[in-house]
């Protein structure tokens, strides 16, 4: 639109766009802080002059000043997806480095009150038996030290089973977190859907990548944009959003609803398709790993451990004779199903301690002497430790380097989709200072009219 008046629709459309720019940047400023805010950018259009039919018209016009096209958030998809990807394997390594830093911190070792400490004053007793083999005081030493081994086996043991018993409640509470953040992001497709268009949904869009991470952290689900602006997430190759609609990942095997063991292998199911649990990423993927491999393994470890003990000691325990020349008996006794957690010294008289290898030779110390040189125990165990320790740094290790990516990737997302004070601040005052000129022109203009209409003609 040409003409005389034309400029106060010029300055004011300046006026309009300049205030949105002014309330974006002060909508900038006031979510610096908030969790998954990313920045909005005003757009600009301008509005160009119709073309003039007038024959003899020369002049265009000069345009019919601008327009807010819409406002950006400044996001990249790339980003957002590989953001996504690094925090899930953050999450799955720091879940992991937390339950065996626990489980080694609870070994002892070394230490004084660990089960090395315990094996050393064991097989002293035994050559404190062999320097003194008549001395009452030695025999109920053996016991002692042995009854003390049989403990710190036990006590390992128990931890082992306290930390699956806890894993077990995590993987629970894990799944039931997915579900409810599941069904949220689901609603939140479908308030995105339903926005018409020139609605800013931003703030939805917002609320959709931070459940969206929130997914990928706890299982390491798959994130693909929809055309409508939601987001899919698929969990291990089967889909748990789609759209408006959520299914549901539940424990179908290996724990029970009150967080026990049912007996059963660990099994899973996303929307009710069986899936391997090795194929869940995220946190969910870690306890699981913890639960059906590393610690089962760990106990393992510590149930041979415990048999070998209990054989090698018994095996030699038995060829001997007690104080009174009777055959010795078994020294420990176990559970097959379960050796460290079940552990005992099987005798109780120091009398039936089997230190000599000839019957009615109390000054015999045949037998003793093996016992206080037997270190076959001592060596299973230190694999186990030293297994442990080994797996312990390896994944303390993968963490750290994991950490310094997934800070990477942060950093460079937020130089994008974070805002910054001083570049919004700038930003309001160059609003407010073209607010403030087109102000001036619509003055301007103003008085020029009022010269034209009020001191011009007779």
């Amino acid at each position: 639109m040409t003409g005389t008046f034309s400029s106060f629709n010029t300055s004011l459309s300046a006026l309009r766009y300049q205030r949105v720019a002014m309330d974006v940047a002060s909508g900038n400023i006031a979510n610096a802080s908030t969790e998954g805010y990313v920045r909005r950018r005003a757009e600009a259009e301008a509005l160009g002059a119709p073309a003039q039919l007038a024959m003899w018209s020369r002049y265009d016009g000069a345009g019919d000043g601008v327009t807010a096209s819409g406002i950006t958030r400044m996001a990249d998809p790339l980003m957002d997806a590989r953001s996504r990807r690094e925090h899930g394997t953050q999450s799955y390594l720091d879940a992991r480095v937390a339950v065996l830093t626990r489980v080694e911190s609870a070994l002892g070792e070394p230490g004084g009150s660990g089960v090395s400490a315990a094996m050393n004053e064991f097989r002293n007793a035994w050559q404190d038996l062999e320097s003194n083999p008549d001395s009452g005081a030695a025999r109920s030493q053996v016991l002692a030290t042995g009854s003390s081994l049989a403990e710190a086996l036990r006590t390992q043991a128990g931890h082992v089973t306290s930390e699956l018993s806890d894993q077990r409640a995590h993987l629970l509470d894990v799944v039931h977190e997915v579900n409810s953040v599941a069904h949220d992001l689901a609603t939140v497709n479908k308030s995105i859907a339903m926005a018409g268009p020139g609605v800013d949904d931003s703030d939805l869009r917002d609320q959709r990548d931070v459940l969206a991470l929130r997914l990928s952290e706890l299982t390491g689900g798959v994130s693909t944009v929809r055309p409508d602006g939601g987001i899919d997430v698929t969990v291990a190759g089967q889909p748990l959003v789609t759209g408006k609609d959520a299914v549901e990942l539940t424990v179908t095997g290996g724990v029970a609803a009150d967080g026990s063991d049912d007996g059963q292998p660990l099994a899973l199911a996303v929307g009710g398709t069986a899936v391997t649990p090795g194929a869940i990423g995220g946190e969910a993927g870690a306890v699981g790993e913890l639960l059906t491999t590393t610690l089962p393994a760990f106990r393992s470890g510590l149930d041979q451990v415990a048999k070998l003990l209990a054989d090698s000691v018994n095996s030699l325990h038995t060829t001997g004779y007690d104080q009174d020349g009777n055959a010795g008996t078994p020294f420990f006794s176990y559970d097959p199903a379960g050796a460290a957690s079940s552990l005992t010294v099987a005798i109780t008289d120091p009398r039936e301690v089997a230190a000599s290898s000839q019957p009615g030779g109390v000054l015999d110390v045949g037998i003793a002497a093996s016992l206080g040189d037997l270190k076959v125990a001592d060596t299973a165990y230190q694999r186990v430790v030293s297994g442990l320790g080994t797996e312990v740094a390896s994944t303390k290790r993968l963490a750290t380097t994991q950490g310094l990516l997934t800070a990477q990737v942060d950093s460079t997302r937020e130089q994008l989709t974070g805002v910054n004070l001083d570049e919004e601040t700038v930003n309001l005052m160059a609003a407010q200072r073209a607010y403030e000129a087109a102000a001036r022109v619509m003055s301007t203009f103003d008085s020029m009219l009022d010269t034209l209409i009020n001191r011009t003609g007779a």
